[in-house]
């Protein structure tokens, strides 16, 4: 399961014309869910995520994690994560789990993410979205739940 974090001051996501999820300051995050994850690396990721720091500390030092600012989570699924470009030059994305399963760790990630007490906003599942996104910093990380 791979995770792509971007550290916000706002972010939402749109299907057609209609706001589905919106968080003020706290991290977006793109989730991949490959052939194989488990229920195990929806519960790793989850509790990485909230607990990493990303946030800064009175000497602009990443000192404070998710949970310590008391930030906000937009969880978005993103099977692109999964791409393999090693050959050719169109993505192939035959590591993606399919999505019954893809869709079931996917929930199970934001049950795990809410369960820390932060509120948590969601896009749909197999949707065609667009995501806004302030991005601060800019802060980026990609995780990977098999490294």
């Amino acid at each position: 399961m791979k995770a792509l974090l971007q550290r916000v001051t706002e972010a939402s996501v749109s299907v057609g014309s209609e706001v589905v999820g919106r968080i003020g300051l706290g991290l977006v995050v793109f989730v991949g869910v490959a052939r194989g994850d488990t229920e195990k690396d929806a519960q790793y990721l989850a509790h990485k995520i909230v607990n990493l720091r990303l946030f800064s500390d009175e000497g602009g030092n990443f000192n404070l994690s998710a949970l310590d600012i008391i930030g906000e989570l937009l969880v978005v699924s993103q099977f692109t994560l999964l791409a393999e470009t090693k050959k050719g030059r169109r993505p192939d994305f035959i590591e993606a789990a399919s999505p019954a399963q893809a869709k079931e760790l996917f929930e199970q990630f934001v049950e795990q993410a809410r369960a820390t007490g932060l509120r948590v906003e969601t896009g749909r599942f197999q949707q065609y979205m667009q995501v806004e996104i302030h991005n601060d910093g800019p802060v980026t990380i990609l995780l990977n739940s098999r490294q």
